[in-house]
């Protein structure tokens, strides 16, 4: 057990050291101040493309969000991606008549494609400025978060800025879940690495935010390079660094934030529509990291529960209070980072045991049906 313990403790403390950097050095979205907004009135406009399908009850915010923009020079334009609802009507309605709305009519899907990839590709191939943001219906905008975002974009000179916004999670099934998502990027992926490493491995990219300038999202092969990939984001960010092109991650710091799933059956599909191909689409090297992280996160807790029945004879349990605590920490702290319920973290046991469920139903999709299906779509044709 003493091997067993400090190859985990071992694990835990790079991943906590990586948590700390990251959380030093992690980008963070910041408000402009009215001199540097004043010189982004000479900078290209900005197209903000929305790919919408049945989302009729939050476009409506979403489109009166964007329209109160700080920003002096830009468009939105949202795909109407074969909605069944009232999607386009709810977009204009709250648009009211305001000519920086464009609403199009997605075209039929072609063989190949997945369906969010073909309505991007159309959004950018309608979009008439040289600054390309994609962003999903259910981003939330402040009203200086676009100013922000391309001071952002003009101080890094990135070419491919890519922003996660800050998660709402109000149920229990959404805390418990949904911020693994900060645990899985501060936690294994140094940011120093991905801004300054070679490797096009060392990426990831948020498909909530993701600003383009023109010329290397067309360098990049854009949505078309991969158009039946679930995880298009990280293969984006991928290709920017594949092809000498620069990358840069940030934190939305509140000026955009999202709900992604309200409840805990949408969370069970939506993270396992996307769990199996952000494993290479690999049921084996999904179930070893399931069982990795069963392993680091949960086994040390039930060790703890043995040893404080077993007190009397053995004394305290020390090495497994030593993992439970590290465990704790790395959650604790990419909640903090990332503007979620620290105290959440002590429910990490839980946690991992519901991403368990979660890859179960994916390799089950994929073993009964050939893949997910997501919005009365199959992803996978």
């Amino acid at each position: 057990m003493i091997f067993f313990a400090t190859v985990v403790a071992l694990i835990l403390g790079v991943m906590l050291v990586i948590a700390i950097i990251n959380a030093l050095v992690f980008p963070r979205l910041q408000l402009p101040t009215p001199n540097e907004t004043n010189a982004f009135n000479q900078q290209a406009g900005v197209s903000v493309l929305i790919p919408a399908r049945n989302e009729g009850t939050i476009i409506g915010g979403t489109v009166q969000a964007l329209l109160a923009q700080h920003y002096p020079n830009f468009e939105i334009i949202m795909l109407d991606d074969h909605s069944t609802d009232n999607t386009r009507l709810m977009a204009e309605t709250a648009a009211r008549g305001d000519s920086r709305l464009r609403v199009l009519a997605g075209a039929p899907l072609p063989v190949g494609w997945l369906g969010k990839n073909w309505a991007c590709h159309q959004l950018a191939a309608a979009a008439r400025h040289d600054i390309l943001i994609f962003t999903d219906a259910d981003v939330t905008w402040g009203p200086q978060a676009l100013s922000a975002l391309i001071q952002m974009l003009h101080h890094t000179q990135a070419d491919l800025l890519t922003v996660w916004p800050t998660q709402i999670t109000l149920t229990w099934g959404e805390r418990l879940v949904v911020p693994l998502m900060a645990l899985a990027i501060l936690g294994y992926l140094p940011v120093p690495l991905v801004h300054n490493g070679p490797w096009p491995s060392a990426a990831a990219g948020s498909g909530q935010c993701m600003v383009f300038r023109r010329a290397a999202y067309l360098q990049c092969g854009g949505h078309q390079a991969v158009r039946n990939q679930i995880v298009e984001d990280t293969q984006l960010a991928q290709r920017i660094k594949a092809s000498g092109l620069r990358l840069r991650l940030a934190d939305g710091a509140a000026l955009l934030h999202c709900r992604m799933y309200e409840g805990w059956p949408a969370v069970l599909l939506g993270y396992a529509k996307n769990i199996l191909a952000g494993h290479g689409n690999s049921i084996l090297l999904l179930l070893l990291s399931t069982l990795f992280h069963v392993t680091i996160f949960v086994l040390p807790w039930l060790w703890l529960v043995i040893g404080f029945v077993g007190l009397g004879r053995t004394g305290w349990p020390l090495w497994p209070l030593l993992l439970c605590l590290l465990g704790v920490s790395l959650r604790g702290l990419t909640a903090i980072c990332t503007r979620q319920r620290p105290l959440d973290a002590l429910f990490l046991p839980i946690s991992v045991l519901l991403m368990t469920r979660i890859a179960l139903q994916a390799i089950w999709w994929q073993l009964r049906d050939g893949g997910p299906r997501w919005k009365d779509r199959k992803l996978l044709q």
